[in-house]
């Protein structure tokens, strides 16, 4: 079946995910590419939406690019360097904002006979983020919406279904903006609003069984939500051609190992457990550098994966759980607007001796898309809620060189303050939850005794797909007794810190 579809052309905006995950809230499939990179225009879409830009539209290495195809032709939204490249690109102003509106501003002129902002009430809360304004528009636009501090705040273009926004409807703090939006996509575009759990899993088993027919298919999982899900897709579509290997890297929680294990074979999964702690700390004996860690976890886990797959007769093709945030966090500088942040484990191909196909059949989800289809599945809420854990587990939880010891601490560490979470009610409230062990020690007392022992950080977000992301206001009581016990029971730790970033300017992950 094919789906209407949107196409979101990224300029390089912090927003840019968040416009596709608030178009996919209505049912309606979205993808996002670089505007550097403009996919084939007649391949099928139905609109475009133009994102924001760190960039001003009077930059000389600004994003620019041919909008021939589209302005006129197709259902276009602007949204804030959107908008304002709209405007300069055909003949309107745009300059240096005399008052910079960044945070929240409220709608002074709301024209509601417009289809785009039917049913927005007048003096509702828009989110600005610009240091550019539209001073002036081209002959043929038509100002639609105005703030207290500027005039142009939306506009649509007469005679097309061209519209530009100055503030981002996306964030939750444009109170009305998925009303904005859904005016956009279904009164005007006219989306059937179709893209549903259940059809993408009739769809994806489907493409599953066409594709890889009688073959076998090889999948690493790892315990966590989206390599579960890939797998019982997988299951669903091939039964038991499908060969899962779990392996036990040394840098998983607390008994997570035996109990997931134990669990996927009661969910008739094929599966082999591999343990092979030994071989990663050998290898990360000394090293310290971040992303060497990651690098030499990654390279250590396909050896073992392909020592194993070899075992399998006739393997021809190889499943990972890539969802769409990796693809599009993994796009290099130079391909698109938004730089790499970190290497994803499974992303970017194999090595050149695995002679393998790769199937994803979840990289075109976000993570809250990947919970929906396997609660459609039936899948036990105990996995699908289960907060995300990194490829490299514990092992960038550890700043600076790993060892059997220090990972054992942090086990402990870390377990006291999940298991505490799910005890007191308070863990499907975080989105993410971990301990973090510090390369430094310092001083404690404990009885009559001086201590000099190591400190390590709780951390807890609340987020949607881990873009961006709060810390959670645990309340202090909960957090003086996880200290407590982790003081108490924790041999080699004195202090507990509790870590309040939120991201950006920070990431989740300390390393």
């Amino acid at each position: 079946m094919s789906h209407e579809k949107i196409l979101i052309l990224d300029f390089g905006s912090q927003y840019t995910q968040l416009i596709a995950r608030r178009v996919r809230e209505l049912n309606i499939y979205s993808e996002i590419h670089p505007y550097n990179k403009l996919p084939d225009i007649n391949d099928g879409w139905n609109a475009v939406i133009l994102s924001g830009s760190p960039h001003s539209v009077h930059d000389l290495d600004g994003p620019d690019f041919d909008l021939s195809k589209i302005k006129g032709k197709l259902p276009l939204l602007g949204i804030c360097y959107g908008a304002q490249y709209l405007a300069h690109r055909y003949g309107g102003t745009v300059v240096p904002s005399k008052i910079r509106e960044y945070g929240r501003a409220n709608l002074s002129f709301v024209a509601s006979s417009n289809k785009l902002l039917e049913s927005i009430s007048l003096n509702s809360q828009v989110w600005m983020s610009h240091g550019d304004t539209i001073e002036t528009l081209p002959d043929d636009y038509e100002v639609i919406a105005s703030t207290h501090n500027i005039q142009i705040a939306a506009f649509k273009v007469d005679n097309e279904l061209t519209y530009g926004l100055q503030f981002h409807p996306e964030v939750y703090h444009t109170i009305e903006g998925a009303t904005i939006l859904e005016n956009f996509l279904v009164n005007i575009c006219g989306f059937s609003q179709d893209w549903t759990p259940n059809a993408f899993i009739e769809e994806t088993v489907l493409d599953i069984q066409e594709r890889i027919g009688s073959g076998k298919v090889v999948l690493g999982l790892s315990g966590g939500v989206d390599s579960t899900v890939a797998a019982m897709l997988l299951k669903q579509a091939i039964g038991d051609n499908l060969y899962c290997i779990f392996v036990d890297n040394g840098l998983l929680r607390k008994n997570e190992f035996q109990s997931v294990l134990d669990q996927y074979k009661g969910m008739g999964l094929n599966i082999q457990g591999v343990d092979a702690k030994d071989l990663f700390y050998n290898a990360l004996k000394d090293v310290s550098e971040p992303e060497k860690k990651r690098k030499i976890i990654g390279s250590i886990f396909i050896d073992v994966f392909d020592e194993k797959a070899k075992e399998i007769d006739n393997v021809e093709w190889l499943a990972q759980g890539t969802i769409y945030p990796d693809v599009i966090e993994s796009i290099s500088a130079t391909g698109g607007p938004s730089a790499t942040i970190k290497s994803h484990h499974n992303v970017g191909g194999l090595p050149d001796y695995m002679k393998l196909k790769v199937i994803e059949p979840l990289k075109t989800l976000f993570k809250d898309e990947v919970r929906k289809i396997g609660r459609s599945m039936g899948i036990d809420n105990e996995i699908l809620d289960r907060h995300p854990f990194p490829g490299p587990g514990l092992g960038i939880r550890i700043l600076g060189s790993i060892t059997k010891e220090k990972v054992q601490v942090l086990q402990e560490a870390d377990y006291i303050f999940i298991e505490s979470l799910k005890s007191e009610g308070l863990y499907t409230k975080v989105w993410q939850a971990g301990v973090v062990f510090l390369p430094v020690q310092s001083v404690g007392v404990m009885g009559d005794e001086r201590t000099y022992e190591n400190a390590v950080v709780l951390r807890a977000v609340e987020s949607t797909d881990g873009m961006t992301a709060d810390w959670v206001h645990l309340p202090y009581d909960f957090l003086a007794k996880v200290s407590n016990d982790i003081i108490n029971k924790v041999k080699g730790v004195n202090r507990v810190v509790y870590d309040i970033s939120s991201k950006p300017p920070a990431t989740i992950e300390w390393e």
